[in-house]
This record gives structure tokens, C-alpha cells and sequence, in this order.
């Protein structure tokens, strides 16, 4: 089962984010780089982070890793990815539920409808409901991944988890950088690759 790979660019984002009809004064930026001034151009406030990275030996081991670190509670909202290529609709997902009070809806909104659907399931529940739209793609090597302050913690949400990953306190003035830092530490594992990219949903 394999979705259509989503690009990492704002306009796409905006786009789907309509269709889904998620609207109000919330849009996708492109984030330039990942320290210092580039990342002050960020405007603010910003809920979210979204970046895509390529999948490496590396990276795989790296999760194994992690596994330990999973965690969560009933304020977030965690859904798990099953088909290929659908990692960049889940973290956009994971964006806009995890800041679902701060949103606002259009009547009938797919994406609401949604959420309310698979408040009180599990992640894995949440997968199986999602199943019912798999459009084909070609399989591609690269994921998504989002980051989101909840409740005043920084969290990761990789579909590939079995929960997200909390990375400690955050705030909103801090959020971008806090995050960054977290996306610069992916960067490091790959000595040699720059296929790096990332997005911040911000207020306009």
C-alpha cells in the first residue's frame, strides 16, 4: 500500500492544507537553515515544525535507539504510519492536531471530521481509518517528520514510532530554536549528506 510522496514547500502545504479545510491565519514557511539569524527570519508564533530527511543505515540504527524513549499521554495525538510515502500527510496531520485549539475548521472539514473520529482511538486504530484514501506513488527514500510544543514540551512525531518522542521543555518564544536544535542533531549522524529540508507553520 503506498501514498503519493507530498513535497516539502509551503504552497503545496497550503494547498492541502485547504482541501482539508483547515483555514484561518496559519502557513507554511520555508525554513532556510537551522541556526543563528536564518533561523530568527522564522515568523512568529510558530506551532510547528515539519522536516524531511533522507532514510539511512544511520538513521534506521539510530531508532533502534530510541525505542525506549516513546512516550505521550491523552493531550497528544499520535498516529502511526502503515503505507509507504504517507509520512509527509502524518506529520502534517500530527502539525495540525497537536495544535488543533489554536485552528480553525471550515464546516464539513475532512481533517476535522477526522480527528473527532479517532479522538479516543489508538494509534494504531487511528492508522487503520486512515487506510480508506491510498492514492499510488512511486516509493521514494526520504520521511517526514514533525515537531510540536505540547503543553509546554517538546515533541517529535515520527509515524515510523510507536509513540512520540518528548525532548523536554519548550515555549513558544523558544519553540523554532528548540526544535532546530533537535533537527540539527539528525544532521550530524550524516557526516556527508545535505538532503536536508524543513518547514514552520507560523501565524501570518
Amino acid at each position: 500500500m503506498e501514498w503519493t510522496a507530498m513535497e516539502i514547500n509551503p504552497e503545496v502545504g497550503k494547498t492541502i492544507m485547504s482541501k482539508l479545510g483547515v483555514s484561518g491565519h496559519w502557513r507554511f514557511v520555508d525554513i532556510l537553515g537551522l541556526e543563528g539569524e536564518q533561523l530568527t527570519a522564522v515568523p512568529k508564533p510558530s506551532c510547528a515544525l515539519m522536516l524531511l530527511f533522507p532514510l539511512t543505515q544511520q538513521h534506521e540504527a539510530f531508532r533502534i535507539q530510541q525505542a525506549n524513549k516513546v512516550t505521550g499521554g491523552s493531550d497528544v495525538y499520535f498516529l502511526k504510519q502503515v503505507a509507504s510515502n504517507s509520512c509527509g500527510t502524518i506529520a502534517l496531520v500530527h502539525a495540525i492536531a497537536n495544535n488543533k485549539a489554536k485552528m480553525t475548521f471550515e464546516n464539513g472539514s475532512v481533517l476535522k471530521t477526522f480527528l473527532d473520529e479517532t479522538a479516543g482511538m489508538s494509534p494504531d486504530e487511528r492508522s487503520k481509518h486512515l487506510e480508506g484514501n491510498k492514492p499510488e506513488g512511486e516509493q521514494v527514500n526520504f520521511h517526514f517528520i514533525a515537531f510540536v510544543n505540547v503543553n509546554g514540551q517538546l515533541y517529535e512525531f515520527d509515524g515510523k514510532m510507536n509513540g512520540p518522542v518528548n525532548h523536554g521543555a519548550t515555549k513558544d518564544e523558544t519553540f523554532v530554536t528548540d526544535a532546530a536544535k533537535v533537527c540539527r542533531s539528525f544532521m550530524e549522524r550524516e557526516k556527508d549528506e545535505v538532503r536536508f529540508s524543513a518547514v514552520a507553520l507560523c501565524q501570518s
